[in-house]
């Protein structure tokens, strides 16, 4: 008798426990249009390219795109709460753009990016924060403001950390839509392989945090 009820408990434990661990990580990537791949089909974005090269290594996530063109951080600072629904294990940041082209001041950014930083730790979920970097054409003043919000944040609150999501894509014709702001299928494709290692720490620290 207590032999069957040892057993009946061990297996009630393994249906309890499964479910959970059957589940892929769920990941948000937040962002402008960069993020929602404005110009591409959607499975041609960054999010679900980057979803099918984790899981192509073995890591069993999803991640929804929660980027909406012409967002600036302020304006996405209004919608975080419910573009990162209640189970999400992780949050990948890329903002910024915007606020480099409407020449909106550094300060107002940083505070905004604070503030989305500050909802996500409030809520325990981690986060990896993909850096921007202001034109020169906006002046040495602007631009050194602005460049140093996003490692400076990221030092302060302990986030993952990739200095610039735009990196050997921005500026090069051959990565970029005819616009030269929005990469193209093999901008996106850069992206990706630079962003890897920064989702697989992020993944980390999920799994770890759960």
């Amino acid at each position: 008798m207590i032999r069957k009820l040892a057993s009946i408990l061990t297996l009630l434990a393994v249906m309890w426990i499964a479910p959970a661990r059957a589940e892929s990580l769920r990941l948000v990537a937040f962002g402008d249009s960069l993020t929602a791949g404005l110009g591409l089909d959607q499975s041609d974005a960054y999010p679900a390219q980057l979803e099918k090269t984790l899981k192509a290594k073995g890591y069993d996530v999803a991640i929804a795109n929660a980027g909406v063109s012409g967002d600036t951080a302020s304006a996405a600072a209004q919608r975080i709460d419910w573009s990162v629904p209640d189970g999400t294990d992780g949050v990948i940041i890329a903002l910024g753009g915007n606020d480099i082209l409407r020449g909106i001041d550094p300060a107002i950014t940083r505070k905004a990016m604070t503030d989305i930083i500050m909802r996500l730790k409030q809520r325990g979920i981690p986060v990896l924060l993909a850096g921007m970097q202001a034109s020169a054409n906006l002046g040495a003043d602007f631009a050194k403001s602005f460049d140093a919000i996003f490692p400076e944040l990221a030092g302060q609150h302990g986030l993952v950390f990739m200095p610039f999501f735009l990196e050997g894509v921005a500026t090069d014709p051959a990565l970029n839509q005819p616009d030269g702001i929005h990469p193209n299928r093999e901008g996106v494709a850069v992206i990706v392989d630079n962003i890897f290692p920064y989702a697989v720490e992020l993944i980390e620290r999920s799994e770890n945090s759960g």
